[in-house]
């Protein structure tokens, strides 16, 4: 959210460019620092986008061991961590890499085709393939999870290991002469029983030791956190999946400017999808509004206190 409403702020001197014809009237200081915030910003906007995809499939696929108490640590490293690599990549701007010989200072723009290559890739190119298939492996971990709980419904075991077994007068007449043994035939053929049965006050109770359950604040933690993940899942694809429509055309034209010299562009096409990729900055904010009901109270109290 920080990235994306920083993008919002810097995005004037863009304006400028837009409007005067592509002509670039302040300095060249100023361009460096806007480039150096273009990448930085759009860097940590992916990097936070795939942080997140990381949070999300260690609370998936270990779902037990998702300790929420260390949520503000976690949360913390990876904030951090995505905020580096971002300055990481966008340093070389602002540390004099587009001060070349000849430099046109009517143009606001990235100078070295090496360096818009290295920063496509390492910005774009490589963290959203990896988020694309950390994000299909926790729907394949949540599809799975919903399996086992409606093979678990379907088995209808829900109890301890001992079931109470009373029959009624009619069984009790039909099974007479029957050994305990000639019960199992009827048992289901996946799950073959194989018990020791016990009389206590009238009641007969057959215990089975071989069959496994969970523990129950174990079940009931998983539930908890699958739920929520259910939850998640519902807004984040959202989210994915509006940045890579608004920002995919864009990389990939500006990066085909760097390594086709002799490809023609036309202007409008770059300004089309430079356009797209501002437009992102505005989109999720009403993606997380309308799909996340925790933050669309927030904008809620947020406007009262504006309003």
């Amino acid at each position: 959210a920080v990235s994306l409403h920083a993008k919002g702020t810097y995005r004037p001197g863009d304006l400028v460019v837009q409007f005067q014809g592509g002509v670039w009237s302040l300095s060249t200081v100023l361009c460096d620092a806007l480039m150096t915030m273009d990448v930085m910003l759009c860097t940590a906007s992916i990097f936070n986008l795939c942080a997140i995809s990381v949070d999300r499939f260690i609370a998936v696929s270990v779902p037990l061991n998702y300790n929420r108490r260390q949520i503000d640590l976690r949360q913390l490293i990876l904030i951090s961590t995505t905020w580096i690599f971002a300055f990481a990549v966008a340093s070389p701007v602002i540390f004099g890499l587009n001060n070349v010989p000849n430099r046109d200072p009517s143009l606001c723009q990235l100078e070295d085709d090496n360096y818009i290559v290295y920063s496509s890739i390492c910005s774009f190119f490589i963290p959203c393939p990896v988020m694309l298939v950390l994000y299909c492996a926790m729907f394949q971990g949540l599809k799975r999870w919903e399996e086992a709980r409606k093979a678990k419904l379907r088995g209808g075991i829900y109890g301890g290991n001992r079931m109470l077994y009373h029959p009624s007068p009619f069984i009790e007449r039909e099974r007479v002469g029957m050994e305990p043994e000639e019960y199992h035939h009827y048992a289901h053929p996946e799950h073959p029983l194989s018990g020791d049965y016990m009389m206590s006050n009238g009641l007969q109770t057959v215990s089975y030791p071989h069959l496994k359950y969970p523990h129950p604040a174990h079940s009931q933690k998983r539930a908890k956190i699958n739920g929520r993940e259910r939850k998640a899942m519902r807004v984040l694809p959202v989210v994915v999946g509006a940045f890579l429509f608004c920002w995919t055309p864009f990389f990939v034209v500006h990066i085909t400017r760097a390594l086709c010299k002799s490809c023609t562009i036309p202007t409008q096409v770059t300004s089309i999808v430079t356009w797209l990729g501002y437009v992102n900055s505005a989109v999720n904010p009403i993606i997380y509004t309308v799909f996340n009901a925790e933050f669309r109270n927030f904008f809620r109290k947020v406007l009262h206190l504006f309003c």
